[in-house]
């Protein structure tokens, strides 16, 4: 059981990073073109500006809780540092159990900010509604929720290996 939600976690993991990794990719191709538009064609596109802001907000949120799983995220280590064993227990219990509820608290009321302004629209891209531009709130705010879980339950994985491939189903012919 613990083998199946770990491999459940590293394919959220690596998807996480492919999303995040493509959301400044197209940020960064985004960027250069309403630049060109306004500078180069004298009558700037409407679109790239909100569409990059979104793209930022997606890698932000999605890039916190991956950097969370693999042990990158910001952490203030001065005061772990001097406690005891025991003592750096207990405060990172507490911050786990902090951090959980922060995510419960992004994941909970983000929804409920989708859904409140599902039905408005952004004047430069009247196509997407508001509530869709809220969405990597708690998206992000899940999948932190997870992870948080997964690092509660069995421990760190910032230094175990993801698994990105079933040899035995390739060896037998499988998926």
């Amino acid at each position: 059981m613990k083998e199946t939600i770990l491999r459940a976690n590293d394919a959220l993991y690596l998807a996480c990073i492919w999303v995040a990794g493509m959301s400044i990719f197209v940020m960064s191709l985004i960027i250069p073109w309403g630049i060109f538009t306004r500078y180069v064609l004298g009558s700037g596109s409407q679109w790239p500006e909100p569409i990059a802001i979104l793209l930022m907000v997606v890698f932000t949120f999605l890039g916190a809780a991956v950097s969370y799983r693999a042990g990158g995220h910001i952490a203030v280590a001065m005061l772990t540092d001097r406690l005891s064993g025991t003592q750096r227990q207990v405060l990172t219990w507490v911050v786990h159990v902090c951090m959980l509820v922060v995510a419960a608290f992004m994941t909970w009321y983000g929804v409920k900010l989708c859904i409140g302004t599902w039905n408005q629209s952004i004047g430069e891209i009247p196509w997407m509604p508001v509530g869709a531009t809220y969405a990597p709130v708690p998206l992000g705010g899940f999948v932190t929720l997870v992870f948080i879980l997964e690092h509660m339950v069995f421990g760190s994985q910032h230094r175990r290996t993801v698994v990105t491939f079933d040899h035995e189903a390739a060896e037998s012919g499988g998926a």
